[in-house]
């Protein structure tokens, strides 16, 4: 397969996303928990046959938590490599970063309540 100039890089941007995709999964233990709550909220939305609106608001949630998460990891990497001694500065950068990770995944699990928790209570 012969790819262009222009192709090359769009293929490479792709994979680098990929890429970093994988070793923030390989790396960080917040999104590795992450990822098993995206599962769950997927297995949860099979088993209880969600509607179109709840899958997408499923879905905006766990783009936003995933998405907010590789934000966060650049962030203190970044700090990291610019400031590896202590600073008070730094240390708010990745506390902010953090910060801004755990308002959306507690509105995320707030969401995923009002959705499915009266679902599990109808069981009962």
């Amino acid at each position: 397969m012969n790819l262009n100039l222009k192709d090359k890089k769009i293929f490479n941007s792709f994979k680098y996303a990929f890429e970093g995709i994988l070793s923030s999964l390989k790396t960080e233990k917040n999104m590795k928990f992450h990822m098993l709550a995206m599962i769950l909220v997927i297995i949860l939305g099979i088993y209880f046959k969600i509607n179109k609106v709840e899958w997408c608001i499923c879905i905006i949630c766990i783009v936003l938590v995933i998405s907010t998460e590789l934000v966060n990891t650049a962030i203190e990497t970044v700090v990291d490599m610019i400031c590896p001694e202590k600073n008070d500065k730094a240390k708010l950068a990745k506390d902010v970063a953090a910060g801004a990770v755990l308002v959306l995944a507690l509105g995320a699990i707030a969401i995923g309540l009002i959705i499915f928790l009266p679902k599990v209570l109808a069981l009962f």
